[in-house]
């Protein structure tokens, strides 16, 4: 019976929704892949018509088609093998840290959230004939999540070490995102700038294994104005076109 308990108690806290997420990211891959197969086409998943079928993200399927699910479904859609080895070992080692050190829900929150205003970013300031897709908006979001984790945690020196090297990791992937094609770096920097802001809006839990230090309710309210005002700004750039 303690070993059955034991096993449930490391289930309920592991980091599920982590696997939850990289299992959907594969499964979308490999159905993207067999539907190329399908039509004859190799390399489905960067094929624009299955993309686009899929969940990819375009101005126009947001103005014209009114598509808004978009918003949330290239965060599971990948261009190419490379782009979902990339993201999912990301996706991994990051995840596997963060979801049991902040929480479950909290965790769904920042990730999914960053990805989804990493998108809206793309979608007011972006290209009007660009294809996106890609869980690299919500990693960012999950990168930027621990700086802030620094700040919560001065004392702490795993997290302030975790801290540095993420702030570190984003600064090098946006100075790469500048020579590089194809990279759509409006939805990196709104995924960051998402990860810092729902950090500060949701708080951290209390953990034992932590410095206990709590987040002012006025700068989660701050932060909380500050992502629905990047939203709505967003969006009225993006139909302003």
């Amino acid at each position: 019976m303690n070993k059955v308990n034991v096993t449930w108690e490391r289930l309920k806290n592991g980091p599920y929704w982590t696997y939850l997420f990289l299992g959907i990211q594969i499964i979308i891959y490999i159905l993207m892949e067999l539907t190329g197969l399908k039509k004859g086409i190799m390399n489905g998943s960067e094929n624009v018509s299955i993309l686009m079928n899929f969940g990819a993200i375009t101005k126009y399927s947001i103005i014209v088609n009114h598509q808004y699910w978009r918003f949330v479904t290239p965060i599971f859609v990948h261009i190419g093998f490379f782009h979902l080895l990339l993201n999912s070992l990301s996706l991994y080692f990051v995840g596997r840290i963060l979801e049991p050190l902040i929480g479950h829900w909290r965790y769904v929150i920042v990730y999914l959230l960053s990805g989804i205003l990493g998108n809206l970013l793309s979608f007011g300031f972006g290209s009007d004939y660009s294809i996106s897709a890609g869980a690299s908006t919500s990693i960012f979001g999950i990168f930027a999540a621990f700086i802030v984790l620094g700040r919560i945690y001065p004392n702490h020196p795993a997290i302030q070490h975790l801290s540095r090297n993420m702030a570190l990791l984003i600064a090098m992937n946006l100075i790469m995102n500048i020579f590089s094609t194809g990279v759509d770096m409006l939805g990196h920097i709104g995924g960051a700038i998402g990860g810092v802001l729902l950090m500060i809006m949701v708080g951290t839990p209390n953990n034992p294994y932590v410095y206990k230090h709590k987040i002012k309710l006025s700068n989660r309210l701050l932060s909380l104005v500050g992502f629905i005002g990047l939203v709505i700004f967003c969006l009225y750039k993006g139909f302003s076109y």
